[in-house]
């Protein structure tokens, strides 16, 4: 594409008619869309129309509306490598490490638990979303509302965010679990073949 200038003016042109598509394939309305990214129901018109050339400012909202990565709603060219290369985040001595880079929708994280972490007595929080949590190694202490267990490799827990809810490691060694987790509180749908 940076050889060839033209390249990239036909991708350009090309996002109006996609985000039409995308938004009609969806059954949403311009108004709906325009209430759900603040943008106006005539920037949408004149994007989608070609009247008005895409940009990041109007293209991460509306890739945050439709659930989609952003490369995927302008049809991107491809890169050829689907590998994510996740940066570890440290809150309070765990780090967790993020496995997907839509934005929006279901999020997936790898959590690691230093023996002993977090150091603090449990401070419950609550938030709009659901969790589904898989227990890779170690221990993990999970407080869910008057719920105080612990959960061995293998076990599974999910849970509505909004009950407070608080995640420790109380063994002599590192614990790991794999965590789903929908903002919106989408549920995470497990199927094994029986």
């Amino acid at each position: 594409m940076a050889d060839d200038p033209h390249a990239l003016d036909d991708v350009l042109d090309a996002v109006g008619p996609r985000l039409r598509a995308i938004r009609k394939q969806r059954g949403a309305t311009l108004a709906q869309l325009a209430e759900s990214t603040g943008i106006s129901v005539s920037t949408l018109s004149r994007l989608e129309s070609g009247q008005r050339r895409p940009t990041l400012e109007l293209l991460l909202p509306l890739a945050r509306a439709h659930q989609l990565p952003l490369d995927e709603l302008v049809d991107a060219p491809a890169t050829g490598d689907p590998r994510i290369h996740p940066r570890p985040i440290s809150r309070n001595g765990v780090t967790i490490i993020p496995l997907t880079r839509r934005p929006g929708g279901i999020q997936a994280f790898k959590h690691v638990f230093p023996p002993g972490t977090p150091s603090v007595e449990p401070r419950l929080l609550t938030h709009e979303g659901y969790e589904w949590l898989y227990v890779l190694s170690g221990r993990v202490r999970m407080v869910l509302g008057e719920h105080d267990v612990i959960l061995l490799p293998g076990e599974v827990a999910e849970f509505d965010t909004r009950l407070p809810h608080w995640f420790g490691n109380p063994g002599p060694e590192p614990a790991e679990i794999l965590s789903l987790f929908g903002p919106q509180g989408e549920r995470a749908h497990v199927r094994t073949r029986r």
